[in-house]
């Protein structure tokens, strides 16, 4: 038996450190990397579920074709040269973007960036953007700060508050967590703000519930609280910031009234959090789902203005923490992607997609090309996106099991996992390590790696010169950018992990990346992208306050949390516990519609319904429904049948949480 070191590619916050036992070229067991300086030797179930999944009897081990609606084995040969064909004729009758590239980040290595290549170099297929994940969030910190920057996770020992909003830590950032219980101890004072009384919320030194999607109003509260008791930070506000007065009227605008009234938090906890906000340094680490609504991206500003106003940017201890996309900034996407070739180009929002397939024109979309996701599952409005994928010429999806998306395809091309090709692995979410997986066993039956795939196709379609690199070559042209920072391929191969150059305590400098160089409280960028650049009071588009019919027709709140040991869609049928829907309310309305643990019930809405086990949340907002998104057909189906496919007020994000459902028991 032998041990390497390795990493999870999965898109987590933690992109955690492996160690991985190999015995007579298997995987046998993952454990984690003592030595990692970040993830220190802990990881996840769905970490470990890495090596049920490159062992499975139900993997994908050879190519596909639907022949009279059953697949049958191929060969490689067949399926190249069938593809690339239709994928000559597709452009030579259409045009090149008439073929979508249907996408997600499913893995986090760095040559995911390869099928862009491809694409570039095909003409120019029409991409997604926006993501379905987090692009609101992102594009709002792109708006105020000009990047969604956040500090390294050591920073925190220099806070003397930290606020969880909206995070569940415990179930999805298990470092950070980590860190919260160490702090903790040394004095730091937790609070998590949250609809749901989570696992995090039981560490934590106090809880508040808020109703779904109003955080934002929660943060014009504290900023009112702020400056009414005269505890804003002047000076930043005037040396380094731009639009004040327009966010200043949007605070005078709602009263403490409406703010306790939307948002079910009383004033006095309002007034306590303004005291912890300018008794700082106060760091604030907001999740991903308050920003999946109609108004999430204004929601992340306004907490960002929240920060900001407090006098928490730029500081140790403190931060606007969302994402951290300057990892994913420090490697070279231009030499690997090569966008000076893409003569064409069209984009969908990726939470849209379906709609845009169906509507388009000039050219229609002919054919689909899937990898890194399973949209069938996991886009909103599953009824949409089934017809809209059923509704093109050819469908081909890179896959390693028969998921929801493969099941519907006319060609499956199997697809290597982690173990079985060589990458280097990071987050733009939480730390800035960039971790160095080797290829440790050879591909199951006929799976080949992504890269191999994208370049044989290439070979046919008349750019293979442009994808005669080996795997190593690609990698180290991705890393070329970090050559004049002292970092090497050879380095991170070497040492299995290596901190990237990015600001550990980003804005220290009160430079920021907006066309002003200021924190923009009324975004420029905003501006020219044809939006109002200014900060506002919204709310989510599915809510009694902002359509009282709908409310009364469905009055309960869905939120499509992740599965505790699933990433996404991907190991619902490798674990049996999880093959059975849960469908988890709150007190209110397990009383109101008398509703016992296990009881059957239908959630439903004008897009679909879904019948599931009833569990009862211990503590949250009234009027709550939850169930973990990702499920497949085969065991009940997506939650996504529920929820909407409208794009988020930014334009590039999701608006998974702003759902509103009906619910019987039958």
């Amino acid at each position: 038996m032998a041990t390497f070191k390795s990493a999870c590619p999965l898109n987590c916050w933690d992109s955690c450190g492996f160690v991985v036992e190999v015995e007579n070229g298997k995987v046998v067991k993952i454990d984690g990397d003592k030595d990692h300086p970040i993830t220190k030797g802990k990881i996840c179930g769905r970490g470990r579920m890495l090596e049920t999944r490159t062992n499975s009897d139900d993997r994908i081990l050879y190519p596909l074709k639907k022949v009279d609606g059953e697949f049958q084995r191929i060969t490689w040969e067949q399926a190249l040269t069938e593809i690339s064909e239709k994928l000559l004729i597709v452009r030579q009758k259409y045009g090149s973007t008439a073929v979508l590239h249907s996408h997600d980040y499913a893995n986090g290595g760095l040559l995911t960036k390869i099928p862009d290549r491809f694409f570039n170099c095909y003409g120019g297929a029409t991409d997604l953007i926006g993501s379905i994940c987090w692009g609101s969030g992102i594009e709002a910190q792109n708006w105020d700060f000009g990047n969604s920057a956040s500090h390294a996770p050591d920073d925190i020992y220099n806070s003397k508050n930290v606020i969880i909003w909206g995070r569940n830590v415990a179930r999805t950032n298990m470092h950070l967590f980590g860190y919260l219980q160490e702090v903790k101890k040394k004095g730091t004072n937790i609070i998590v703000i949250d609809p749901i009384y989570n696992g995090t919320a039981k560490i934590a030194n106090s809880y508040i519930s808020i109703t779904p999607g109003m955080d934002g109003l929660l943060a014009i509260g504290i900023m009112k609280e702020l400056i009414r008791l005269d505890l804003q930070d002047k000076e930043f506000i005037e040396k380094y910031t731009l639009g004040f007065s327009d966010l200043l009227a949007t605070i005078e605008s709602i009263t403490m009234n409406e703010i306790e009234e939307v948002t079910n938090v009383p004033r006095e906890t309002i007034t306590s959090l303004a005291h912890i906000y300018s008794n700082g340094p106060t760091a604030t680490y907001m999740g991903l789902g308050m920003q999946r609504y109609a108004n999430g991206g204004n929601t992340i500003r306004l907490i960002d203005a929240l920060v900001a106003v407090s006098g928490n940017v730029g500081i140790p201890g403190g931060g606007a923490n969302f994402g951290n996309t300057q990892v994913g900034q420090s490697f070279d996407s231009v030499a690997l992607t090569l966008p000076e070739r893409k003569k064409h180009s069209r984009s969908f929002v990726m939470s849209e997609q379906a709609e845009r397939i169906l509507t388009a024109s000039e050219p229609p979309i002919k054919m689909i090309m899937v990898s890194s996701g399973n949209p069938l599952t996991q886009v909103p409005n599953t009824n949409r996106v089934l017809e809209a994928f059923q509704s093109v010429d050819t469908l081909v999806v890179l896959e390693q099991f028969m998921t929801d998306t493969a099941r519907l395809a006319d060609y499956v091309l199997p697809s290597a996992t982690v173990f079985e090709e060589e990458d280097i692995y990071y987050s733009s979410m939480y730390h800035h390590f960039v971790n160095y997986g080797p290829k440790l066993v050879e591909a199951r039956g006929e799976a080949k790696s992504d890269v191999w795939i994208w370049s044989e196709l290439a070979k046919r379609l008349g750019f293979g010169e442009d994808f005669n690199y080996t795997r190593k070559e690609f990698i180290k042209m991705g890393v070329g950018s970090l050559q004049e920072k002292g970092i090497s391929f050879e380095e991170i191969k070497e040492k299995s992990h290596v901190p990237l150059p990015v600001q550990l305590v980003p804005w220290n400098d009160f430079h920021f990346s907006t066309p002003s160089g200021k924190f923009e409280f009324t975004s420029s960028l905003g501006e020219m992208k044809g939006y109002d650049g200014r900060i506002k009071i919204s709310y989510p588009r599915e809510s009694t306050f902002s359509n009282q019919e709908l409310g009364e027709k469905y009055p309960y709140s869905l939120l499509t949390i992740h599965p505790l040991r699933s990433n996404h869609s991907q190991n619902y049928h490798l674990i049996e516990g999880l093959q059975t829907i849960k469908v988890e309310v709150s007190k209110d309305i397990a009383e109101q519609k008398n509703l016992e643990p296990n009881d059957k019930v239908r959630v439903f809405n004008d897009r679909g319904e879904i019948t599931g086990k009833v569990q009862i949340l211990k503590e949250s907002s009234p009027k709550i429904i939850c169930i973990d998104e990702g499920q497949w057909h085969i065991f009940g189906g997506s939650v996504n049948n529920l929820t909407s496919h409208e794009v988020s007020d930014n334009g590039l994000g999701s608006t998974l949480y702003d759902c509103l459902v009906g619910i019987e028991k039958l």
